[in-house]
């Protein structure tokens, strides 16, 4: 496709007024222009930077977390992550989430995966996803963050996404890639992924 036929097909935004905002969510209403002249007007939401890890230990398992989400009112199982503080390191933010919402810390510094986005139709939710190679437990998880902790084989927890026990984008996309890894389809220091993800959960 030439840049020409790129452009042709972009949408343009012809303004965006605020509906509500605090330090973690934007949301507002964006008045959108189609190349065929139709236009209308989107919710659009931008939400901070998050970070998700997924720990595996030398059994190749992986650290999970069993939690209630309210908003489908579903219990699922997910790797840790949350939101990266203002001018926190992404790295960091990676490490402390998982130690508050496991108590487990990881031995070295989570290595950065990849960036992506769950929802880029809608919301800009810009989401990093980092590898940490083992941990120590060293306290309690957050009572308000997880119901328990577990130690997941990678198989079991390949599983797990078919049975819809684990459902979060991240979780999701962070355990395929270590599979992927196993199976020598990806490398840990490349944001660049080529294998089709979804064929290793088949």
């Amino acid at each position: 496709m030439t840049s020409d036929n790129r452009e042709s097909t972009q949408w343009e935004i012809h303004g965006e007024r605020l509906v509500d905002e605090n330090p973690f969510i934007r949301l507002s209403i964006a008045s959108v222009g189609l190349p065929d002249g139709t236009e209308f007007e989107q919710y659009v939401m931008r939400m901070r930077r998050t970070a998700t890890t997924v720990v595996v230990d030398d059994q190749d398992r992986v650290l999970l977390m069993w939690r209630h989400r309210f908003i489908v009112d579903r219990w699922v199982w997910e790797l840790p992550g949350g939101y990266v503080d203002q001018a926190e390191d992404p790295a960091a933010a990676a490490a402390r989430e998982v130690e508050e919402e496991t108590g487990w810390r990881p031995t070295q510094k989570p290595e950065f995966i990849m960036t992506f986005q769950p929802m880029i139709g809608n919301v800009d939710s810009p989401q990093d996803l980092y590898l940490a190679r083992g941990a120590v437990e060293v306290g309690r998880p957050d009572i308000n963050e997880t119901q328990k902790v577990a130690w997941v084989p990678l198989d079991k927890a390949v599983a797990m996404i078919k049975s819809g026990e684990i459902a979060g984008a991240g979780s999701v996309i962070g355990i395929l890639y270590v599979l992927a890894m196993r199976h020598g389809l990806c490398r840990a220091k490349t944001r660049l992924i080529t294998v089709d993800l979804a064929l290793c959960c088949c």
